[in-house]
């Protein structure tokens, strides 16, 4: 599927923005769109079946308009088998609601945008329409796995939708984890302020495997990406007291700008913080971390 694929490439590094679903995606030298800016449920006229539905992550003190917005995210948490997607407004005979009920008989495979926070998504492919309800006006949407090519994907028997949640639940936390920390510090980077959010990641300062690796702000720090490949290669470090340390391998380079400007002029500098104080790196992290950049330096 050429629409399931360009968003693939599209949400490869980062999570989606509301301006990347509107760009559509170009077949033939023609624009598709991939979703329609005021309805969360989607099929655009040149093709047979629904294409795309879409869950919002409501703005803080905005109007919540329908219950999934709230719950999908909780359902997914809790490694349920599916979730659930609201009818668009009550009458099940709606176009838009009966779009869902022939996915669902026909076992279309559909793209799911998942609302992660205000205007930022996941893109998961493919998901089924498993169940429809007239009664409770809302559909039961399955996780498949990706397909291992351009054929039709098969729905998902039990299996493979509890092994699909448990891979898209570890993909939400690294996106909620990611979306928390770059917000947190502007969107830039907290080391050069590179200001391009497709050019920075979240890393952890203790691993998510380890015991205090927790996918919080203050286990995190927004880096372009090759400062986090230094970082986790232990060619830069940063002690508890925020200071930016180089490795001697570095400083002992000379090789372009790039390493001048980029990495080894940051030596002895300080890295940007958070304007709120909470969101600050913690220091007992950061010194754990910065123990295996010196052991790493002899």
């Amino acid at each position: 599927m050429m629409v399931a694929a360009h968003v693939r490439r599209l949400s490869e590094s980062s999570t989606l923005t509301a301006d990347d679903l509107l760009e559509g995606v170009e077949i033939d030298g023609q624009r598709l769109p991939i979703i329609d800016p005021g309805r969360g449920i989607f099929k655009p006229k040149e093709l047979q079946f629904l294409l795309s539905i879409r869950t919002i992550y409501p703005r803080r003190g905005r109007r919540i308009w329908y219950e999934d917005q709230t719950r999908v995210l909780a359902q997914i948490e809790a490694g349920e088998e599916v979730v659930d997607y609201s009818f668009e407004g009550s009458d099940p005979n709606k176009h838009t609601n009966q779009w869902l009920l022939r996915a669902m008989e026909e076992k279309v495979p559909i793209l799911y945008f998942l609302g992660i926070a205000p205007a930022r998504y996941t893109a998961h492919y493919p998901t089924f329409v498993v169940d429809w309800s007239p009664v409770d006006l809302q559909a039961s949407i399955a996780f498949g796995s990706p397909p291992v090519s351009d054929e039709r994907s098969a729905a998902p028997g039990l299996a493979e939708r509890k092994y699909a949640m448990r891979i898209v639940r570890q993909r939400l936390h690294q996106a909620r984890f990611r979306e928390a920390v770059l917000s947190a510090y502007g969107n830039r980077c907290a080391i050069s302020r590179l200001p391009e959010p497709r050019l920075l990641d979240a890393a952890h300062i203790i691993g998510d495997l380890e015991d205090h690796g927790l996918p919080i702000v203050p286990n995190g720090l927004p880096l372009s990406k090759v400062h986090h490949a230094a970082f986790d290669a232990n060619l830069i470090g940063i002690d508890s007291n925020f200071q930016i340390h180089v490795s001697e391998k570095l400083l002992s380079v000379n090789d372009g700008p790039m390493l001048e400007q980029g990495l080894k002029l940051k030596h002895g500098q300080k890295i940007d913080l958070p304007y709120r104080r909470q969101d600050w790196p913690d220091r007992e992290r950061l010194e754990a971390r910065f123990e295996l950049f010196r052991t790493a330096a002899h």
